[in-house]
């Protein structure tokens, strides 16, 4: 039998908690991080294919490697950021098809697909993955700041160089300083972003 989330819980992931650009100086432990990826790789894939792959960068030197990746708007509000993730995808995430869906042939469903298929395939269920770990992150109690105003061909060449991993996007981790948000932004009412057929 389904249980129903409070509405503290629901407050905590999806009402009150809010896109931050600036950060305490707080920093995040890693057995947290651990507990955010737990919590996130429970998420749907297609056939189980988890391509999801994350670099936290912590580190003053990893930090340093990834401004020159930023578009200027993200550079301050990243580089204050604890922890940025990298969510990136593994392009050839069926190579763990016989572990991830051991129910049937499932790598020979996509091996041989052509590497555009492949990178389509990966990037809606590493998104989907992503969307995911910014909850799990709610949950457990960090904020997040998600964008996509970076340079993926130098994200990749810094971090993924002799890989088949590609970045997706970014997520700033941390403690926000909720005194530097804006107001919240409206969203669509059910009526201007949905309809019954």
């Amino acid at each position: 039998m389904s249980s129903v989330m409070t509405d503290d819980g629901l407050d905590l992931i999806f009402r009150k908690a809010r896109t931050h650009s600036a950060w305490l100086n707080k920093p995040v432990d890693d057995a947290l991080l651990r507990r955010v990826y737990d919590l996130a790789k429970m998420g749907p894939t297609s056939a189980n294919m988890c391509p999801m792959r994350i670099i936290f960068v912590k580190s003053s030197e990893a930090k340093e490697r990834l401004k020159p990746c930023l578009h200027a708007g993200n550079v301050d509000k990243t580089m204050a950021a604890p922890v940025t993730a990298i969510l990136a995808m593994e392009i050839r995430f069926y190579e763990q098809l016989p572990k991830l869906f051991p129910y049937a042939d499932a790598k020979a469903w996509f091996k041989d697909l052509p590497e555009n298929v492949l990178e389509s395939t990966a990037l809606r269920n590493s998104s989907l993955q992503g969307a995911c770990f910014i909850l799990a992150a709610r949950a457990l109690g960090l904020d997040c700041g998600p964008m996509s105003g970076f340079d993926n061909a130098k994200v990749d060449a810094a971090f993924f160089a002799g890989t088949t991993v590609k970045s997706n996007f970014l997520c700033n981790l941390g403690y926000g300083d909720a005194s530097k948000l804006y107001p919240r932004s409206p969203r669509l009412d059910f009526d201007e972003a949905c309809k019954f057929v």
